[in-house]
Parts: C-alpha cells; sequence; structure tokens
C-alpha cells in the first residue's frame, strides 16, 4: 500500500509523519514544518493572526466559556496584548484553585469593558469563523483520509496474520501493524471529536453574532441590526421602483419618568412602547431600538404619509393606555411618543434620510409632543 503526501493532500502527509513513516529531503519529520515557514507563502503576520485566533479558542473550551460578544472581545483584549493588565488579571486566575469562570469573566467585564466596540467586535467574529471553517475543513479531509488508511491497514494486519507460519519476521511484522492500527483509530476518533468540537464552537459563535444584533432589555433588533436591513431593503426596494419609509419615535418627556418613579419603572416603559411599536411590524415594517428611549423604524412599499397614518394609530393606542407602576401602584401618567417621518428615495442616500427622519422628529417635539410630522423632501 502507498500513499503519496503532495502539497494538494497536506493533511495526509501531516498524518504520514505523526506516524513515523515519512520525512522531509532534510531527514525532519514532516510534522515539524512550522506554520511561518510554508514554503515562504505565509508572513509572521498572518501566523500571529492564526495563533491569536488558536489561542482565543481554547481558552473558551478550556474554561467552558459562552462564546458571547463580551468573552470574544475579552480574551481578545487580554492575549492581543491590547491590554497587559487584563492579561495579567487571566494569568493570575487561572492559576487559582477555582480558575476562571463564566461569573468571575462576568464580573470582570462590568469593570473594565463597558460597552463592546461594535467594530473590533465584527472583525473578531469574522477572524474566528474563517478559523473554524479552516479547522473543520482540514480535520474532516484529515479524518476520512486516517479512516481509509485504517481500512487498508487492517486488511494487511489480516493477511500478516495469515501468514504467521512462514516465521518471527512476519510475525513481528504483523504485531507493528497491530499497533500502527491502534494507532490510526486512535487518531482518527480524535480528529472526529475535534471536528464536533468545531461544529459546537461554529453554533456558538453564530447565536453570539445574533445576540450582538438584539437589544437585551426589549428584544428588538439594535440600531447595528437596523442599518444592515436598511441597506438590504434600500437596494431591493430601489430594484423593485417600491416607496420606503424610515421613521424616529422618541418617549416623550422620558427623563420625568425615570426622576418620579427610577429607572427601573423607566425601563418597563421603554418595553411597553416596543411592545407597542412591535404589533405593527411585519416582514415588510422593523422596528429596532436605536439607543436609550429612542426608536427607529423602517416601512416597506408605504409612502411617507401611509408609514404616518401606521404609525399615529399606534401612538393614539398608546396614548389612550393608562399604565401603572406595579411595584407601588402609582399611576405613570399618560405616556405617549413624538415621531418623525421621511422617504428615503427623497434624499441622495439612507444617511441623509435617517437625519432628515430626525428633524421631523424634533419638529414633533417642538410643536407639542404626542405627534407624528413628515419631512419636507430635498
Amino acid at each position: 500500500m502507498t500513499i503519496k503526501a503532495t502539497p494538494s493532500n497536506e493533511p495526509v502527509g501531516r498524518l504520514l509523519g505523526w506516524l513515523g513513516l515519512r520525512r522531509e529531503r532534510d531527514g525532519s519529520p514532516l510534522g515539524g514544518q512550522s506554520f511561518a515557514e510554508g514554503g515562504g507563502k505565509r508572513d509572521l503576520a498572518q501566523l500571529a493572526r492564526h495563533q491569536l485566533i488558536g489561542t482565543i479558542m481554547a481558552f473558551l473550551v478550556d474554561n467552558d466559556l459562552d462564546v458571547s460578544p463580551t468573552n470574544l472581545l475579552l480574551a481578545h483584549a487580554a492575549f492581543s496584548g491590547a491590554n497587559p493588565h487584563l492579561a495579567r488579571q487571566v494569568a493570575s486566575k487561572s492559576q487559582s484553585p477555582t480558575g476562571i469562570t463564566q461569573q468571575w469573566l462576568d464580573e470582570l467585564a462590568e469593570q473594565d469593558c463597558g460597552q463592546p466596540d461594535r467594530a473590533d467586535l465584527d472583525r473578531l467574529m469574522t477572524r474566528l469563523e474563517t478559523n473554524l471553517e479552516s479547522f473543520h475543513a482540514n480535520t474532516k479531509e484529515a479524518r476520512t483520509v486516517t479512516s481509509d488508511y485504517g481500512v487498508e491497514l487492517e486488511q494487511h494486519v489480516t493477511d500478516l496474520e495469515q501468514l504467521q507460519k512462514t516465521g518471527r519476521i512476519v510475525s513481528s511484522l504483523a504485531d507493528l501493524a497491530k499497533v500502527m492500527l491502534d494507532r490510526t483509530r486512535k487518531a482518527e476518533d480524535d480528529m472526529r471529536k475535534s471536528e464536533d468540537e468545531a461544529k459546537a464552537l461554529r453554533r456558538s459563535l453564530e447565536r453570539a453574532k445574533r445576540d450582538a444584533e438584539l437589544d437585551f432589555l426589549t428584544g428588538l433588533p439594535n440600531r447595528r441590526a437596523f442599518e444592515i436591513l436598511l441597506d438590504r431593503h434600500f437596494k431591493e426596494a430601489r430594484a423593485a421602483c417600491e416607496p420606503l419609509s424610515v421613521a424616529f419615535c422618541d418617549i416623550d418627556e422620558f427623563k420625568r419618568v425615570n426622576d418620579i418613579h427610577g429607572h427601573e419603572a423607566g425601563d418597563r416603559v421603554i418595553k411597553a412602547i416596543a411592545d407597542t411599536l412591535a404589533r405593527i411590524s411585519n416582514d415588510h415594517c422593523h422596528v429596532a431600538r436605536h439607543g436609550g428611549e429612542e426608536f427607529v423604524m423602517l416601512f416597506r412599499g408605504l409612502t411617507p404619509t401611509q408609514a404616518a397614518e401606521k404609525l399615529d394609530e399606534a401612538r393614539e393606542a398608546l396614548a389612550e393606555r393608562r399604565l401603572i407602576n406595579r411595584k407601588t401602584d402609582e399611576p405613570f401618567g399618560q405616556i405617549t411618543f413624538s415621531g418623525g417621518v421621511a422617504d428615503v428615495f427623497g434624499y441622495t442616500d439612507t444617511r441623509a434620510a435617517l437625519k432628515a427622519a430626525d428633524d421631523a422628529l424634533y419638529k414633533a417635539k417642538e410643536s407639542g409632543r404626542n405627534r407624528v410630522e413628515i419631512a419636507d423632501r430635498t
């Protein structure tokens, strides 16, 4: 049996090197070549990036940590050298009796991290996802090669056992082949586990990416997710010659609610308005929390007038409700919001349309609140 290792069959070559069956021309084991050498095709910067991603993956898996946006950013800051103090904390905690736990990492995040930088998070997730894809492909290919090799080797063991009568040499070869077969089976099992682990990490990464686009308080898409939606619907609506409108909504006199009833009660008011706006959303009407007490909406297939009418219905429904602070049984009084609507295609780009909707919102505020205004086209 002959297995030929070529540059296009690198997993096979690594496997033969691990089994001690092949060496390079200079006499060194095949598996001994470093990533940075690689025929001079990969530079040190690329090596450093791969090593960093590998370190982050090992850190999360070895400590049974969530693959979450905050954990990824913490690990990146610690292991990339961006935060030496954090690196020392992680190193010290890893040597302690309790080790690194998710609870400790959450407490550390509250002290050091604040809100994650979305740009850094996107770059880190992209690198990790690329690394996982490459790792999964390599382990799958290597496991297939190992399995095929094991089947052929097992047949040779059977053939050698049948020839044991020919003498001690053949018997020794049979024993050696058995040892090699055991190692091959173990390697195949290890690679299967690694492949399963890569799949689990990829699923966790996908969940983390979804979490990074959700507002924790309301469960609505956040500003980042809305910008992605806006870009997609802008291209589709323009191609289909459909109207597209955007709106901003802001809770009226929200500071008064926080000052009188506290921030926890204020959060419940934000959730109540989020629920009100979510009731009018569908596949062509999207609502997201833009930040604080402000929401942003996208209306596909509706003109600004139609979008304003739909938003005004939600405003009236909310204004008719009388919300009560459940903790104190004190009424909040009338809770209202103001809104501003703009025609996306009435401006040079989506950013200009968003600004126009925001200007219309403040016009509604200045005109007495609890109303919806439509921005003038440019």
